[in-house]
Formats: structure tokens, C-alpha cells, sequence
């Protein structure tokens, strides 16, 4: 696969899986990327980025274009210039130096740093461990599996009570209704 640069080695531990590359755009090369998190505009402003390819393989390529499209933005990268180059790049991971991330406020997390934390509310207790969040169009929302099956926890100051880094726990006091007591 003919891709911007060649294979070049990366230092893992020093990127972020801040989006994924979820279909094609066009004929000439341009790549759908949905960011994780409701602002996607540091991927308006990145170089270059990283892909994890469904097949694991690591392709490190310098972005030739990016413009915000109805909910994602449309990456095009450099030596991509087709949908037959673009294709396969579907479903990758696309990855970028923690550098290239702007400062957070205090009350704003990367998504890296929640995935897997333990979710606990005030009345059921252990809900389980937070696996996903998607972004709806007035909030990001949690998914967390566990002892109550699925749980969509809105990601608002009204439902998020703290979150601990350091201990690995987000700390919710959910409204009646949200959590299903069947199992």
C-alpha cells in the first residue's frame, strides 16, 4: 500500500487514539475520521497522524487536507488521492501525539484516560467499567457494561458527580430510570 511516508517506527506509549477512520468521502482519497470527543477540531489542525490499520499495521502519514463535514471532518492524506488508496483505511485508528493535544480545563478529560475506569453510583453502587462514549449532538455520553448490562450515562456535571484519575473511578448519581435493575 502506497501511503504518504513509508513504515516508520513509533513510540507508542506517546499516542492518543483520538479517532477513527469510519468510511470514504468522494473519489479523490478523502477519509470520514469521527473524533471521539464532541470537538473535533484538533484533527483541523494536525500535519501529520498516525494510523493503526485493521491489520495492525502502523503508517505514519502527513495530512495534505482536513475540513469539518456534517458531524466528522474529511482527512486527506498525502499520496492518498483516490477511493481505491482510501478504502483500506477504513476502520483505522487514528492517532496523535499527546503534545499535539490542546490544554484541557480542570473539569475536561481525554478520552484514553477514561476508557476502563470503574463507574459508581450513589444508589446502585458498581455499575461496571466505562468501555465507550459517543457524542450526540448535546453531550457526550458514557457506556458502561456491567452488573446492570448496558448503562448510557450522560456525560453532564448534573450526573457526573467527580471523576478520579488516580483511583480509576467515576462517581455518578443517576436519576431513577436510567440504570434497569434486571439483569
Amino acid at each position: 500500500m502506497l501511503i504518504g511516508s513509508e513504515y516508520q517506527p513509533v513510540d507508542q506509549e506517546a499516542l492518543l487514539h483520538i479517532a477513527d477512520i469510519v468510511g470514504t468521502h468522494g473519489l479523490r482519497g478523502d477519509l470520514k475520521v469521527r473524533a471521539h470527543s464532541g470537538d473535533p477540531s484538533v484533527l483541523l489542525t494536525v500535519a501529520e497522524v498516525t494510523l493503526e490499520t485493521p491489520t495492525a499495521a502502523v503508517i505514519v502519514t502527513p495530512v495534505s487536507r482536513q475540513v469539518p463535514h456534517k458531524g466528522v471532518v474529511l482527512l486527506r492524506l498525502k499520496g492518498v488521492d483516490s477511493i481505491e488508496l482510501a478504502a483500506p483505511l477504513v476502520g483505522s485508528k487514528v492517532k496523535i501525539p499527546e503534545s499535539a493535544l490542546p490544554e484541557l480545563d480542570d473539569d475536561e478529560y481525554y478520552w484514553e484516560d477514561l476508557a476502563g475506569m470503574r463507574v459508581v453510583d450513589r444508589h446502585y453502587g458498581d455499575l461496571g467499567r466505562l468501555v465507550r462514549m459517543f457524542t450526540t449532538s448535546a453531550h457526550d455520553t458514557y457506556v458502561v457494561e456491567g452488573t446492570y448490562g448496558e448503562v448510557l450515562i450522560p456525560a453532564v456535571k448534573e450526573f457526573v458527580v467527580t471523576i478520579d484519575l488516580e483511583q480509576g473511578v467515576v462517581d455518578v448519581d443517576l436519576p431513577a430510570g436510567l440504570v434497569s435493575e434486571h439483569e
